[in-house]
């Protein structure tokens, strides 16, 4: 068997369109000899200096404390339990419409830690800013790459980076793998920077 080629995924788990870009790698795992990585960013971190509208910046306060939970159970347990956490949490923000903000979150954080084996007391952790340190040099160990332009989700693979693919809808298969060779096809050209066009549907997660 081939060596599987790692790539790298910076998602914050509030954002759809980076769920379903994450749910698309695992699906391109199948059929490309790929090895996703997972690495925590912030929407918190990535607008604090933006001038952007009351409305999304209340939006946005919450999204933090998932982050931070991510965060300390990867200290408490090491980089191997982000993947299976983001998937869990991603399932129940997205796919299940749990709440991602108010007086429940915590029961979603806690729930979402012990489907992944993990401590459900690690939920505290939301409030805490003793993660935070951590959560920005991830995030900017991603978002250097890529400048400050842009958002979640970030590839890196094999030297190359960028912003995306946002997609509404996952790709399965087949579909899934040509995506991906074509995704990397034209990143891998070194004056080529943006193709993009009006986003007409809204994300569907199953």
């Amino acid at each position: 068997m081939s060596e599987r080629t790692p790539v790298d995924l910076w998602f914050d788990p509030f954002c759809p369109f980076a769920w379903i870009t994450s749910r698309w790698l695992v699906e391109v795992e199948k059929v490309r000899e790929i090895e996703p990585r997972w690495h925590i960013m912030s929407l918190n971190v990535l607008n604090e200096d933006k001038d952007i509208s009351a409305e999304y910046r209340e939006m946005i306060a919450a999204a933090i404390g998932p982050v931070r939970v991510v965060a300390a159970a990867a200290e408490k347990y090491g980089e191997h339990v982000v993947g299976p956490l983001y998937t869990e949490l991603g399932t129940r923000f997205h796919n299940e419409g749990r709440p991602k903000e108010g007086p429940t979150i915590r029961d979603t954080l806690a729930d979402a830690l012990e489907a992944a084996g993990l401590d459900r007391e690690v939920a505290d952790a939301m409030d805490s800013a003793d993660y935070d340190e951590a959560i920005r040099e991830s995030h900017f160990r991603g978002m250097d790459l890529v400048g400050q332009e842009v958002g979640t989700p970030v590839i890196q693979v094999e030297g190359v980076a960028f912003f995306g693919p946002v997609l509404t809808r996952i790709p399965r298969g087949e579909d899934a793998g040509r995506l991906w060779d074509g995704v990397r096809t034209v990143a891998s050209f070194e004056d080529f920077f943006e193709l993009k066009r009006t986003r007409t549907r809204r994300p569907v997660f199953d």
